[in-house]
């Protein structure tokens, strides 16, 4: 994985903690048991890092709300 997407990666993800009111430790923990990473971030990381922080954030909110239900 490049710098540039394991930064994506991070930024993402603080960006939810703050969203969601949840610690990044968390944050990662359901990305990660959703796959959400591997499966969604890092393959679509041309796309998605070029978009705004809000709407990946809700894009992201949708993936794993369509692995676990309402986030």
């Amino acid at each position: 994985m490049s710098k540039e997407v394991m930064e994506f990666i991070v930024y993402m993800i603080h960006a939810c903690s703050k969203k969601w009111g949840q610690s990044p430790a968390m944050v990662y923990r359901r990305m990660s048991e959703r796959n959400c990473i591997g499966d969604y971030l890092v393959p679509h990381y041309e796309v998605l890092h070029t978009l705004g922080t809000q709407y990946v954030v809700e894009d992201i909110e949708e993936y794993i709300g369509a692995k676990e239900g309402a986030v």
